[in-house]
């Protein structure tokens, strides 16, 4: 299983606009961090977790030309808003989401147009009128057509020949989800996780996680605080993400190495498949 980091930076990318900080000054490509997604690739599957504002930039870096689905973590924009590109892989058909009932019901009013009313699982559509739609959006402007799949709280569930189980966690007072994939977790955003949560990754090969930054944040584990989930899961390695401007690549590195080290952009990693 092939992971790439298309984007490793906070809500603000970095360089931050207007600011003069050693970090966005830094002339060391690891600081320069698109809004925080992943690409994993195992036996042709091909999904991303989560689609920022420069997600046709890092498509484009990574080479990413086809795409079987995408899982969302949350609805904040810096995760969302780069989802009308999309569109490119939805000319024969539509692309499917994953997420929580609450994020692809917010993702479906953003981009309203993107949806039909058969778009939602518990929906009855009709096949010839479907097929009706998506000839329609081939012809109506390049409009995407996308498919909600609502998953629950631990939900297993296959995407090709991935085997996915979505993780709840707490992004302050705001339920998102991380994804186990194989012996890959992947955990942005988080500030806190219940114990179930951190027993469903335990085992793990790889854990990518978010960490803000050293200092307290009320909707982020400080490096600290990631590096013990890394810690009382068992992983071989870790991995920071959703990373802030305020320590470079190179500071994370000297303080967390071996166990944790700081992700960047374009970044590729090999796990093992289960």
């Amino acid at each position: 299983m092939r992971i790439t980091f298309l984007g490793t930076g906070t809500s603000h990318g970095i360089p931050v606009i207007a600011c003069s900080c050693p970090v966005c000054r830094s002339t060391d490509s690891h600081d320069k961090r698109y809004r925080s997604s992943i690409m994993v690739e195992s036996r042709g599957t091909v999904i991303v977790i989560d689609t920022g504002y420069e997600f046709r930039l890092a498509a484009l870096r990574s080479g990413l030309s086809h795409l079987d689905a995408v899982l969302y973590t949350h609805s904040h924009s810096d995760h969302i808003m780069g989802l009308d590109d999309l569109r490119v892989f939805t000319h024969d058909g539509s692309l499917p989401l994953y997420g929580s009932g609450k994020t692809l019901e917010h993702i479906s009013k953003v981009f309203d147009y993107a949806f039909t009313s058969h778009d939602w699982p518990h929906e009855t559509a009709d096949r010839k009128e479907e097929e009706a739609i998506i000839e329609l959006r081939k012809h109506n402007y390049g409009l995407p057509l996308l498919k909600a799949n609502i998953v629950a709280p631990f939900e297993e569930f296959r995407i090709g020949s991935l085997s996915i189980k979505a993780i709840p966690l707490m992004h302050g007072m705001m339920e998102i989800f991380g994804y186990r994939i194989g012996k890959l977790a992947y955990l942005t955003d988080v500030s806190s996780m219940s114990d179930e949560s951190l027993e469903a990754i335990k085992g793990v090969d790889t854990l990518i996680i978010g960490a803000l930054r050293e200092r307290r944040h009320p909707t982020h584990f400080t490096f600290l605080e990631a590096r013990e989930i890394a810690v009382r899961c068992g992983c071989r390695r870790c991995y920071f993400t959703h990373i802030s401007h305020e320590t470079s690549y190179e500071e994370i590195n000297r303080r967390y190495a071996p166990l944790c080290q700081s992700s960047y952009d374009n970044l590729v990693l090999e796990v093992e498949d289960e």
